[in-house]
């Protein structure tokens, strides 16, 4: 019934899964490219109007320039000179007034220097804080002619800022006009506090992206992994249950009551893949309270030699393979929970006897340093490649374990190792493997021998 039912299961789970993550991709794309979008718009805004600000500051500056070096040429004129400035009846805004008093000191033989006006330019420059580099040009507007250059050299006057050009002339024949050649930097330097923003927003919403494409991955990954392990789980459940109906559809037929022996056979195997299931139910339990730190451990000094003895009698006894087992324990007591430490070797012990040929030699040994007392389960079965070493401690994981359980291979759920790992943990330990694949595996368990105090 389990096994009609999992491949609907399956395709509910997956296509489910597969609109979950359909539409938070496209959610994830929509808004980061929003905000992306936004903050390029709000930057290139931002940019445009601190360039004009700059651009009407160079107008401004220009002028200030003109203006006082047009006042020290006519504090040089003889005393009692006068030059006829703009009339009332002529338009304000055709001639600026510097027009006139340039007019004035020109006809007087007193001509403006683009030089020293570049000079005062620069000094006004700094005190507003824009630093680029600038030249001056002197001017024919009608023609666009460049009559004169404060600075030699070829420049690069893409994205330049020009500033209006000041006549010099009443009839607009020369005119001064100041290039801004480089003006990217001052423009930056006042769009500091927000290109900062702007840089960390953006780092932020790719590493948001990053972590999202991250999140997205173990997702699908959890969800392969929890694919296989309900794969596992039926495919190891099945066979017991199948076990325990047909024998109880046995018993309750009436058949066996003349036949005590079969009988209690009966009982026994239905009494053993009930203990079984039992077992895996309690594995899954404990590790979800291991992972969560809800377990208590109950340390006590625990004597090696009766817990490798009966484990070895145990396997002994239940597995059809040929077993030697050997034993080397020169540190006889831990200090660990008994039932966890028995139970964690008691699947490195299955595991080797699992995954070997139909013979296996086993050696479990014990020993010690200044820090831990340390079990080695070795064995010479199929060994383990160093790609699955990576991840064989990983929950719901065994090393190609699902592919050959599909394959009529061992089953399980892929728990036994991770249970290891998670009650070391627990015991403030490690686990450790050794392998080469098709020639041995060797797991040693560290255990401190010092109990840490969290007064």
């Amino acid at each position: 019934m389990l096994s009609e039912c999992y491949p609907i299961l399956r395709i509910s789970y997956y296509i489910c899964y597969m609109i979950k993550t359909k539409y938070l991709k496209i959610i994830t794309a929509i808004s980061l490219t929003s905000i992306l979008a936004l903050q390029f718009i709000w930057l290139c805004n931002t940019y445009v109007l601190i360039r004009d600000n700059i651009c009407e500051e160079t107008d401004q500056i220009l002028y200030e320039a003109i203006e006082e070096e047009a006042l020290k040429r006519f504090h040089t004129t003889p005393k009692g000179t006068s030059i006829e400035g703009k009339q009332e009846k002529e338009t304000k805004d055709s001639i600026p007034e510097i027009t006139y008093l340039e007019e004035g000191l020109y006809n007087l033989d007193y001509y403006i220097s683009i030089e020293d006006v570049d000079s005062i330019a620069s000094t006004l420059l700094l005190e507003h804080k824009i630093s680029s580099d600038f030249i001056l040009n002197l001017i024919n507007p009608k023609t666009g002619e460049v009559l004169q250059q404060s600075k030699e050299g070829n420049f690069c006057l893409w994205n330049a800022i020009h500033s209006k050009e000041i006549p010099i002339r009443t009839d607009l024949s020369q005119a001064v006009q100041m290039i801004l050649v480089n003006p990217h930097w001052s423009i930056f330097a006042r769009m500091g506090i927000l290109l900062l923003t702007t840089a960390v927003m953006v780092v932020s919403a790719f590493i948001g992206l990053f972590y999202q494409i991250k999140i997205i991955i173990t997702e699908r990954k959890i969800a392969r992994l929890k694919e296989d392990f309900s794969y596992a789980m039926i495919h190891d459940m099945k066979t017991p249950i199948s076990s325990a109906i047909m024998c109880a559809s046995r018993l309750h037929s009436g058949k066996l009551d003349d036949k005590p022996e079969i009988k209690n056979h009966y009982f026994t195997i239905v009494e053993n893949e009930l203990e079984h299931l039992l077992a895996l139910s309690n594995k899954v339990l404990t590790l979800a309270k291991l992972e969560q730190h809800k377990l208590e451990m109950n340390k006590k000094e625990v004597s090696l030699s009766p817990m490798i003895g009966d484990l070895i009698e145990k396997f002994t006894i239940k597995t059809e393979k040929t077993i030697h087992f050997t034993t080397d324990l020169k540190t006889e007591k831990v200090y660990a929970d008994e039932e966890f430490l028995k139970e964690a070797i008691s699947n490195l012990i299955d595991n080797a006897i699992k995954y070997s040929k139909e013979s296996v030699k086993i050696n479990i040994s014990s020993s010690s340093d200044a820090n831990h007392d340390i079990i080695n389960i070795y064995d010479n079965g199929i060994g383990i490649s160093q790609k699955d070493q990576k991840k064989i401690f990983e929950k719901f994981e065994r090393a190609s374990a699902i592919k050959r359980t599909r394959k009529g291979g061992p089953s399980g759920f892929g728990l036994g190792l991770n249970y290891v790992y998670q009650v070391m943990e627990a015991h403030e330990g490690r686990v450790y493997i050794n392998s080469i694949e098709g020639e041995f595996s060797e797991f040693s368990l560290l255990i401190p021998k010092i109990i840490k105090s969290y007064d």
